[in-house]
């Protein structure tokens, strides 16, 4: 079964044509970065308009480069949830429109769970493991069971840690996007130059929930208080220790998931699933069976909406083609489909 994935939610205008949920046939990803760069983040206005400017070039470049034509696709979808309203809207219109010109089913997937599902393209990776969803817009350890089967143990209770990397590098104008050059400024950096706060929550109601707004502040606010001795206040010295105490705090929530859930397996997902410190603290547990998607699919890309897109079909289910678009996920309950 070759489905026909496009994902539209944020800056990133994708298509992919996957097959059987694992085969990778294509995959065209055209990224608004050059268009953002000059304010520092995304702008929703113009993320729109070049998606619907681009959306249709993109499509054909996934098909032309699986050397398939619209007949031999099978399925396609689109992410409706969660994202830039405006982004979204963009995709999902045209996901629909093409099924309904072509009488394809049609199938709504929501961005987080194809984030989860990267890794499966190119792991066999067995349920149930822990899943780690890092990203601008979220921050999530989940328990998961199925490819739509998740039960959220724990999240941000206020910025994500993507979030949290993006306003630093845009405070000290380093450039955009954000998490890319602190991972890439860190590299050069020492780690110990800065201690910067930890954030603490309280373990009875936050077990595995995580807060980067306070470290946000400290570093943006108040960064030389934490300067120790012997160090210079080089923005890489900065970036490494901000960089190790966010990834830190992340970790440090999931191994306590591990401990508790048992759970031996751990899935990352998401934009920061690239970074190389976050990679690296994870690599460290050898008694873990860590994985990771290639760099190249921890980013937004259709491949990931293709791929979640097959489960559904092979179960029978479909989206109505009067399926609409949200901005977020309502609840962060078990099931991140609904």
């Amino acid at each position: 079964m070759k489905v026909l994935g496009i994902e539209s939610s944020c800056d990133e205008t994708a298509a992919a044509v996957v097959e059987d949920g694992h085969t990778i046939i294509s995959s065209v990803v055209a990224t608004q970065i050059p268009f953002h760069q000059i304010y520092k983040g995304v702008v929703p206005e113009i993320a729109s308009r070049k998606h619907a400017e681009w959306m249709l070039p993109v499509v054909k470049q996934a098909l032309k480069e699986a050397d398939l034509s619209l007949d031999n696709i099978d399925a396609i979808a689109a992410t409706n949830r969660p994202g830039l309203m405006g982004s979204l809207l963009v995709g999902l219109t045209y996901g629909k429109t093409l099924a309904w010109a072509t009488g394809k089913p049609f199938i709504a997937v929501n961005h987080m769970l194809g984030h989860l599902y990267a890794a499966h393209l190119v792991n066999d990776i067995q349920y149930p493991y822990l899943g780690l969803l890092v990203s601008g817009g979220h921050s999530i350890i989940c328990r998961v069971q199925g490819f739509d089967d998740i039960e959220v143990l724990g999240t941000t209770v206020d910025d994500s840690v993507g979030e949290a990397f993006d306003k630093v590098a845009k405070f000290y104008n380093l450039g955009y996007p954000g998490g890319v050059i602190i991972d890439r400024l860190a590299k050069n950096g020492d780690a110990k130059a800065f201690s910067f706060p930890v954030p603490k929550l309280d373990e009875e109601e936050h077990r595995y929930d995580v807060s980067f707004s306070g470290l946000k502040t400290a570093v943006i606010h108040q960064r030389d208080q934490f300067l120790n001795n012997g160090y210079e206040p080089t923005n890489e010295n900065m970036c490494a220790s901000f960089q190790e105490t966010a990834c830190r705090t992340l970790t440090s929530r999931l191994f306590r998931a591990v401990e508790d859930t048992g759970l031996t397996t751990v899935v990352a997902g998401g934009g920061v699933a690239a970074n190389s410190r976050l990679r690296a603290l994870l690599a460290e547990r050898t008694d873990l069976n860590c994985i990771f998607p290639p760099l190249k699919l921890c980013g937004d890309n259709g491949a990931m909406i293709a791929g979640v897109a097959y489960h559904f079909l092979k179960r029978g289910d479909r989206s109505g083609l009067d399926t609409t678009a949200c901005a977020r996920i309502p609840q962060f309950k078990r099931g991140l489909k609904s």
